[in-house]
Parts: structure tokens; sequence; C-alpha cells
């Protein structure tokens, strides 16, 4: 009798250890800062691609879920130190995070540019970059990116948020910033303070800066949670539910190749 009891609790411990997400809520953890993406409305409330993203992903898995917001500074800590359980904040799948958390399969890709003053004749090619002041966001593989093409010749001032930098582009301060395509495109060069701006140079794509594409981040090890969130995945693009996050938010797809 105790040994059939035994079984029992045991066989319930592995099957609630399979499936520790599935009556759970699920912290994400998301920046707040990085329109449209992620941000804070008027009212106070998030929204954004990433959020409406995560919103049906956990829709889509049978979860419960809860958002906590954490500045990107600190967002990877945060997740080391259990504040939430994964990063749902257009996190760029890069070897050198891919040495602190794991990830799962990209859920967007979008390339990194530069914009400049319509007036700033930037020449990437004739060496017109050199000392300037290019503005980008601490730890965005768009900082990695220009620190690795024009460190050499030009000056990287980091901010903590892509606002912050664009607001010292438009007032004189930098000469250029840099940072996602589709960042730089609804968040600043729409708006009325980015009217006398543009893109500059080329699409910038290549994996070795700019890494793998956006995926979700979670703690070393979690393959539970990966394995919840690639199978999300695969059934709101099936679905349809991507498609229409996505035409919310863009004229294009997001996703990028397959």
């Amino acid at each position: 009798m105790k040994k059939s009891l035994i079984v029992a609790l045991l066989f319930v411990f592995a099957l609630s250890a399979q499936f520790v997400y599935a009556g759970d809520k699920i912290r994400l953890g998301t920046e707040g800062a990085y329109p449209p993406f992620n941000y804070i409305d008027s009212s106070g409330e998030l929204q954004g691609f990433d959020v409406d993203i995560a919103k049906a992903l956990c829709e889509a898995a049978g979860v419960d879920y809860e958002f906590v917001v954490q500045d990107w500074d600190g967002i990877i800590p945060g997740l080391i130190a259990k504040k939430y359980d994964c990063i749902i904040a257009s996190m760029s799948i890069t070897a050198e995070r891919e040495k602190k958390v794991d990830f799962t399969n990209k859920y967007y890709q979008t390339p990194v540019r530069l914009v400049a003053s319509k007036d700033n004749k930037v020449d990437l090619f004739l060496n017109g970059i050199k000392g300037k002041k290019i503005g980008v966001q601490r730890g965005t593989v768009g900082a990695n990116l220009a620190r690795a093409k024009f460190g050499d010749v030009a000056t990287i001032k980091a901010y903590a948020t892509q606002e912050e930098a664009n607001m010292d582009l438009a007032s004189g301060r930098l000469d250029l910033a840099c940072a996602d395509s589709v960042i730089l495109q609804t968040g600043f060069l729409d708006t009325e303070e980015g009217e006398d701006f543009t893109f500059v140079g080329p699409n910038f794509t290549d994996e070795k800066h700019l890494g793998k594409g956006i995926g979700i981040a979670v703690r070393e090890g979690d393959t539970e949670l990966v394995e919840m969130f690639n199978k999300a995945i695969k059934t709101i693009r099936d679905n349809g539910v991507y498609k229409k996050i996505n035409n919310k938010y863009f004229d294009f797809d997001v996703y990028g190749a397959e």
C-alpha cells in the first residue's frame, strides 16, 4: 500500500515538474520604453507589438501571465535574479547574450540603420562619418554595430533609452543615431521632431553584430519554457494571429525571412 502511494506521488511530482507553467502565472519581463514594440501609454498601460505577441503566445500555450517592467540596463540581471521568468522586449539573439541566457526561436527580425539630418551630408563610404557623434541605446545590437563599424573614427554616445538618443539628435547634440530601422522610423522619422531627418547608408543585417533575430530570453536550462514558446510562436504564425498583430503595427511583414 505504501509502495503504491509512493509511486503515485512520484508520478504526480514528475507530471507537475514537466508542466510547471501549465497552471501557473508566467512573469514576463519587458522594458516599456521602446515604441512601437513596448511602451507605456498615457493611461499607464503597457502596449506595443511585443506586448500583444506575448499575450497571444500565453493564450496559445494556455497559461496565465503578468508583466514586469524593468529598465533595459538591468533586464538580463533581473531575469537571472528570478524577478521574472522570461524577457519579451525586442531582445536580439546574440552569441554574447547566449553565454548568459537561453533563447527561443525568433519572433521577428528587422535591420539596423542610421539616421541623420537631411542637411547633414554623411557619406559612409568616403570617411564622411569621421569625427561625427552617433547616439545609441546602451546594451543594444545597434550600439554593438555602431562601435564595430564606426568606433575608430566616430564618437559613440550611449543612452539609457532610444528616445533620449532621438531627443539629442533632434536638438543637434548628435550627428546620427543608430538603431533598429522600425524604431527609428515610427519613433522618430514619423514624428514632428524627426521630419527634417532621414535614413542614411544601407540596411545592416550581419549576424556577427546583430544576431539571429529577436527572441524570448529565459534562464539557462529552462528548456520547457523554450519549447512552450517555440510551439506557441508556430501556432500563432499558422493560425493568422501573428499576421493580425503584425498588421496592427506595420504595413510589412516584420517577421523577416523564414
